[in-house]
C-alpha cells in the first residue's frame, strides 16, 4: 500500500504527518512506525503523528515516538499538526483539538507561527539539584555549567534510565540562564533516546521550573533551543500555572509517498 505523508518541523523537531481521517493506518504496527521514523531506512523523524476525526473537536492528535510506541503529549508536534490541519483545510486560523493529555486550543498566524495552549501545571517538585514536573510529558529540569559542551546524550541517558525515574523514565532537560527573560536548553528525549533539536513540552517545563525555583519572576520567557527559538507564557496563581502557551514556528518541509 502506498501511503501519502507530509514532513513538518518546528525549531528542528521533525515529524511525519499522516492524514488518518479514513482510519486506514495500521496503528498497532510499532515496527512500521519505527521504520518510517528511521533516518536511514525510512523517512526520518523524531516522531509520527496521525490526524484523525473527533466528534467533539476539530481533530484528534495521535502521537508516536521514533521508537514506534504511542507516547505522551508532544508540544512541537502539536504545533506542527495545527499547521498540517490548516494545509488540509480542516481548520482556518484557530482550532481546538484533542490529544492524549486532553483539550488544546491553538492559533496559527500567516507567518506560520503557531501558539498552542498547553495543560495547566499544579505540581512542580523541587529538589536540591533538579526540578520535576509534567507539562503533558514528564520532564526533569537541571541547571548545568557549560551547556554548549555538555554531553547531553550520555548524561541524559544516565538519568533517564537511572533509579530516579525507573522503567517509565523521563525526558531530561539541561538548562543555562542567559538573563531573567531568556534561558537556553538542550533536551534528551525518551522514545527518541537521543538529544533532539527542540522539545516543546521541555521548553514549557523549563520556563515554568525556572519561575517556580526563583531563577526568574517573568511569565513570558524566551527559550533558546538547538533548532531555534520558542516562547512560553503563563499566568501564575499561587503555585498554580495556567493559561500556558507554547509559541514558535511550524513549517512544512516536503510531501511524499512511501510503500508500507
Amino acid at each position: 500500500m502506498q501511503v501519502e505523508f507530509y514532513k513538518y518541523q518546528g525549531t528542528g523537531n521533525d515529524f511525519v504527518m499522516i492524514d488518518n481521517r479514513s482510519d486506514f493506518f495500521p496503528k498497532k504496527d510499532t515496527k512500521l512506525i519505527e521504520r518510517l521514523c528511521d533516518r536511514r531506512f525510512g523517512i526520518g523523524a523524531d516522531g509520527l503523528i496521525l490526524l484523525e476525526n473527533d466528534s467533539e473537536t476539530d481533530f484528534r492528535m495521535v502521537y508516536y515516538n521514533a521508537d514506534g510506541n504511542q507516547s505522551s503529549m508532544c508540544g512541537n508536534g502539536g504545533r506542527c499538526l495545527v499547521a498540517f490541519a490548516k494545509k488540509l483545510n480542516v481548520i482556518e486560523n484557530e482550532t481546538t483539538f484533542i490529544a492524549t493529555d486532553g483539550l488544546h486550543h491553538a492559533t496559527i498566524a500567516p507567518d506560520s507561527i503557531v501558539s498552542l495552549q498547553m495543560i495547566d501545571v499544579d505540581a512542580v517538585n523541587k529538589f536540591e539539584d533538579h526540578t520535576f514536573l509534567d507539562t503533558g510529558s514528564p520532564h526533569h529540569v537541571q541547571l548545568v555549567d557549560d551547556l554548549e559542551h555538555y554531553n547531553v546524550k550520555e548524561n541524559g541517558a544516565a538519568i533517564r534510565y537511572g533509579d530516579l525515574y525507573g522503567k517509565p523514565g523521563s525526558n531530561i532537560n539541561f538548562v543555562k540562564k542567559i538573563d531573567d527573560k531568556t534561558f537556553s536548553l538542550r533536551t534528551y528525549e525518551r522514545g527518541v533516546e537521543d538529544e533532539t533539536l527542540a522539545c516543546g513540552t521541555g521548553a514549557t517545563a523549563v520556563a515554568i521550573a525556572m519561575n517556580a525555583i526563583g531563577e526568574t519572576n517573568e511569565t513570558d520567557i524566551n527559550l533558546n533551543v538547538e533548532g531555534g527559538k520558542l516562547v512560553v507564557s503563563f499566568e501564575k496563581i499561587g503555585e498554580h500555572f495556567t493559561n500556558v502557551f507554547l509559541k514558535g514556528p511550524a513549517e512544512f518541509v516536503f510531501k511524499g509517498t512511501i510503500k508500507i
